[in-house]
């Protein structure tokens, strides 16, 4: 984790030169890049194609060494295994196993950052139904259209949660409504004190999401500040009102002379497509009409707004509760008390530890964590979360 202060991706006089098979210099791939990108920061690194964009992330993430300068991530080498954890990466092109279906695939990375079984199933379930592949969650990979592959690899670069996350290309493929939800989701991240780097030829897209930018071109920085800054035109003024009449404007017009200026433009100001085609999707869902595309994504997952670390520090609580309870009574009732409070102790590790069975998921239907009614848990837990208890007489 990066120090407060410290940027999360510091690179300095960072150089790639490609050489040929004499080790001649064939081409500057990126040339005295010095980048600073800040704790919960959404940065935009943007320019043409072959302006050294995807060089600057494979060296981030440690797949190519610089031929000069130096790149840290998290105060670390790139090559740093101990950071790998923190980084989540979608490329431009999703290079997934096609005979997987979306279920295993996003499993199966759960298994690679060592993710308790239950763990993994949870988010596995959240994720799916926030990209919208909930209804294909068990179609192969490889027979999902390239919109399709872009969620679950947005999903896959997510199923760690991220301290860092860094995205090439991220809606390329992808319908509107998935777009705006990624934009959502970005923002999400970023109030959490997350780091995003994108890299997207939608400018549109980049100017919505991101803090600050950065512009390539032939492997130099061509421009580097807030988007804010860089967008403002400081020769012009801006004023929306509501319609005005003619009477009005030749009010204003007389104004604006009087004090040496000119009224250049008089417009209707207008919206975005993206809001107008969200609007009409949205009126047409409202009307409950049939379509056969695409389900639209759900809500953002849980553990990405940072509910499962609640959830999770609410649980370990009990559990120090029940450890530190003491038993009182009679030795024969002491000895009850303790037995007890030592199973409702083994009933909460239950669910804050990782699963030690090694059974098989169960390939359809919801997983419930909580044990089913009639359960010898099932009252254990539910007096210790404040449930309904069982009426002694009936029992």
């Amino acid at each position: 984790m990066a120090d407060e202060g410290q940027g999360v991706v510091v690179s300095r006089n960072l150089t790639k030169v490609f050489r040929d098979f004499w080790l001649r210099e064939k081409v500057t791939a990126v040339a005295g890049l010095d980048l600073d990108i800040r704790p919960g920061e959404v940065f935009g690194l943007l320019g043409p194609n072959g302006s050294g964009k995807s060089t600057t992330i494979k060296m981030i993430l440690g797949l190519l060494y610089p031929t000069r300068g130096r790149v840290a991530v998290f105060g670390r080498l790139p090559t740093d295994v101990r950071i790998k954890a923190d980084i989540g990466f979608l490329p431009e092109e999703s290079y997934l196993y096609p005979f997987l279906d979306a279920r295993e695939t996003l499993d199966f990375y759960g298994r690679l950052f060592r993710q308790p079984r239950r763990q993994r199933r949870r988010r596995v379930d959240m994720l799916l139904d926030m990209v919208g592949l909930g209804s294909v969650a068990y179609r192969r990979v490889g027979e999902y259209s390239k919109g399709m592959q872009r969620r679950i690899g947005l999903a896959q670069a997510l199923i760690n949660d991220p301290q860092l996350l860094i995205l090439d290309e991220p809606t390329s493929g992808m319908d509107p409504i998935g777009t705006r939800q990624f934009k959502d989701l970005i923002r999400t991240l970023a109030m959490r004190g997350k780091t995003v780097i994108l890299s997207s030829h939608l400018l549109a897209d980049v100017e919505d999401v991101c803090d600050r930018i950065c512009i390539l071109y032939g492997g130099r920085q061509r421009a580097l500040g807030r988007m804010d800054e860089l967008l403002s035109k400081e020769d012009f003024t801006q004023i929306t009102t509501e319609r005005l009449d003619e009477a009005a404007l030749e009010s204003v017009r007389r104004v604006l002379a009087a004090s040496g200026r000119e009224l250049l433009q008089v417009s209707a100001p207008r919206d975005k497509l993206e809001s107008l085609f969200l609007r009409i999707v949205q009126e047409a869902r409202e009307q409950r009409l049939s379509t056969g595309g695409a389900v639209s994504g759900g809500a953002i997952a849980e553990f990405l707004r940072g509910g499962e670390d609640q959830t999770r520090n609410i649980l370990a609580s009990l559990v120090s509760a029940a450890e530190t309870q003491a038993p009182a009574g009679t030795p024969a009732v002491a000895s009850s008390q303790a037995a007890a409070a030592q199973r409702k102790t083994e009933v909460l590790r239950e669910l804050v530890e990782p699963e030690k069975s090694t059974s098989p998921p169960q390939p359809q239907g919801d997983h419930k964590d909580a044990p089913p009614a009639g359960h010898p848990d099932r009252g254990l837990l539910d007096e210790l979360l404040g449930g309904p208890k069982s009426d002694p007489e009936k029992s």
